[in-house]
C-alpha cells in the first residue's frame, strides 16, 4: 500500500472515531442533565440545602465508583454496546439480554421525554404553535447528527455540552460574587442555611426523596464507555474521559446547588414549582435576575434547550449502538446490525427513533402529563443498570482472580476495589427497593403509585426469567468466563 492509499485509509479510520477533546466532552455533557437547571430548585425546596447537598454527594459518589468500574472493563475491552456484552461474558447471557433492552427501553423513554421537554420550551417563545411540529424538528435534527458518521456526532455533542459547560461557569462566577455582596444589594450572606427548619428539611426522608430525582439527572454518563468502541486509543482516553466526570459533577453540581442554596430561601415559592415548562422560575434564572443580568428567562431557556438537545443526541447514540450490538450477539434482529459505509448502524438509529415518536402522544393527552408518564417510565432503569453494572464488575474481577490472570494488563484500575463497586451496588439497590415508599402510608396503599414507581423492575425480571428459560442459559463460571480481548479495537490511530 503506498503513502497516498494508506493516508486515506487513516482519514476514513479517524471519521469513525471519536476525538480525545469529543470524549471528554460526551463524559461531560452526560453528567450534566436538564435536570441541573430545573430540578434542583424543587430538591432544596423538598430537602432543604443541607439534605440536598448530601443527596447529590450520595449519587454523585455512586456514580463515580460504578463509572471507574465500566471504564475498567470498557477500556480492557472497548466495544460498542459496552455492558450489554459485559453482562453476557461475565455474568449470564440471560443477564446481558436483559441489561441490553431494559437500557434500549430507557434510552428511547429519554429520548421520548427529551422531544416532548424540547416542545413545551419553545412554547416560551411560541406560546401558540403545536407540540408536534417542534418534536418533528428535532426528531430530523437528530437524525441528521446520528446517521452519517459518528465524527458529526462527536462534534454537535462538543459544542452542545460546551454551552452547557459555559453557562454553569458563568453562573458559579456570579452566584460566587452575589453571595460576597458584588451585583446584588440583596446579600442574605448564609442566613438561609440556617433559616427555619434548614439546612435539613424533612430528616432522612427529605434526603431520601430527592436521591431518585438525583439519579436521573446524572443518567446518559455511561454513555463514556459506550461510545469506548468508536474512540481513538481507548486504553487512553477513555479513562481520562472517565476521571474528568468526578469533579465536573462535584463542582458543577454541588457548586450550583450551593449558590442556589445560599442566595434562595429553601422556603421560596418559586423553587418548588420550577419545572421545565416554567422556565421563568428555574433557580438559575431567578439567580440571574437577583444579578441584574436583562433577558436572564430568556437566555436560560435557550441553555435549557441547548441542553435538552445534547441529551437528546448522546441518548440515541448510545441507544443505537447498545441495538447494534445486542444483535452482533442475537439478542436483537440481525437487520440492526447493519452499518453504513462509514460504520453508522443506520437501522439502529431508525428503529430506536421509531419508539421514541411516542412523544407525539401530546398531540392527544397533553404536554405535562406525557412528559410526566416519560419521565416516570425513565426513572428506575437508570439505577437497574448502575445496579447490573456492578454486579458485572464484581464477577469480571473474580473471574481475573480464579483464572490467575495478573492485573497488570489492565490499563485502567477502578479506585478502592471492591469497596466503591459495593458502596456504588449498595446506593443503587437502596434507591431501587425504596424509591416508591410514598406510596405506603397510614391510610392505605397507593398501587397507582407502586406500579409507577417499579414498573422497570418487573420488566427487566421478566425478561431476564424468560430468556433464561427459553435459551436455558446458566451463570458463567469463573474458570471458563471469556477474558479474551480483541486487539484490533486497542489500535491507536
Amino acid at each position: 500500500m503506498d503513502n497516498k492509499t494508506r493516508e486515506i485509509s487513516n482519514d476514513s479510520k479517524l471519521e469513525r472515531k471519536l476525538k480525545p477533546r469529543q470524549m471528554n466532552m460526551i463524559a461531560i455533557g452526560g453528567a450534566i442533565g436538564t435536570g441541573l437547571f430545573v430540578a434542583t430548585g424543587s430538591s432544596i425546596s423538598t430537602a432543604g440545602p443541607g439534605g440536598t447537598m448530601i443527596a447529590y454527594m450520595l449519587i454523585g459518589l455512586s456514580v463515580y465508583f460504578m463509572m471507574t468500574a465500566l471504564g475498567e472493563m470498557a477500556t480492557y475491552l472497548p466495544v460498542a454496546g459496552a455492558f450489554e456484552l459485559y453482562s453476557q461474558k461475565y455474568v449470564d447471557p440471560a443477564f446481558g439480554f436483559a441489561m441490553g433492552w431494559n437500557y434500549w427501553y430507557c434510552s428511547t423513554m429519554t429520548i421520548a421525554t427529551e422531544l416532548v421537554a424540547s416542545a413545551i420550551v419553545m412554547k416560551f417563545w411560541f406560546p401558540d404553535s403545536p407540540s408536534y411540529m417542534w418534536s418533528s424538528i428535532f426528531i430530523v435534527l437528530l437524525l441528521g447528527l446520528n446517521m452519517f458518521s459518528v465524527s458529526i456526532f462527536g462534534e454537535s455533542e462538543f459544542w452542545f455540552a460546551g454551552i452547557k459547560v459555559v453557562t454553569i461557569i458563568i453562573f458559579l462566577v456570579v452566584g460566587v460574587l452575589m453571595i460576597f455582596g458584588i451585583f446584588s444589594n440583596d446579600n442574605p450572606g448564609f442566613s438561609n442555611w440556617t433559616l427555619e427548619k434548614a439546612p435539613f428539611v424533612g430528616g432522612p426522608f427529605g434526603i431520601f426523596s430527592i436521591l431518585m430525582v438525583a439519579g436521573f439527572s446524572f443518567v446518559g454518563v455511561e454513555a463514556t464507555a459506550i461510545a469506548a468502541g468508536e474512540c481513538v486509543n481507548p486504553a487512553k482516553n477513555v479513562p481520562k474521559a472517565i476521571n474528568s466526570v468526578f469533579w465536573r459533577i462535584l463542582i458543577f453540581y454541588i457548586g450550583a446547588i450551593f449558590v442556589v442554596a445560599t442566595l434562595i430561601p429553601y422556603t421560596d415559592p418559586n423553587l418548588l414549582s420550577a419545572d421545565v415548562d416554567n422556565v421563568a422560575v428555574s433557580p438559575f434564572t431567578i439567580v440571574f435576575q437577583k444579578s441584574g443580568i436583562a433577558m436572564a428567562a430568556s437566555l436560560m431557556n435557550a441553555v435549557i434547550l441547548t441542553s435538552i438537545l445534547s441529551c437528546g443526541n448522546s441518548t440515541l447514540y448510545s441507544a443505537s449502538r447498545l441495538l447494534y450490538s445486542m444483535a452482533i450477539s442475537h439478542h436483537a434482529p440481525k437487520i440492526f446490525a447493519k452499518t453504513s459505509s462509514k460504520g453508522v448502524p443506520v437501522y439502529a438509529v431508525l428503529g430506536t427513533l421509531v419508539i421514541a415518536c411516542l412523544c407525539f402522544l401530546t398531540s392527544f393527552a397533553g404536554d405535562s402529563v406525557v412528559y410526566t408518564w416519560l419521565y416516570n417510565a425513565t426513572g428506575l432503569t437508570g439505577f437497574l443498570t448502575w445496579f447490573g453494572v456492578c454486579i458485572c464488575h464484581l464477577r469480571f474481577r473474580r473471574g481475573f482472580a480464579k483464572q490467575g490472570k495478573d492485573l497488570s494488563v489492565l490499563k485502567y484500575k477502578t479506585k478502592f476495589y471492591p469497596y466503591g463497586t459495593i458502596l456504588s451496588l449498595i446506593i443503587s439497590g437502596t434507591v431501587i427497593a425504596g424509591q416508591g415508599y410514598y406510596a405506603f402510608s397510614a391510610s392505605g396503599v397507593d398501587w397507582y403509585g407502586i406500579l409507577v414507581a417499579y414498573i422497570g423492575l418487573p420488566i427487566m425480571i421478566a425478561l431476564y426469567i424468560v430468556r433464561k428459560i427459553v435459551k436455558k442459559t446458566t451463570i458463567v463460571p469463573l474458570e471458563e468466563m471469556d477474558l479474551t480481548r480483541n486487539d484490533i479495537l486497542q489500535e491507536d490511530l
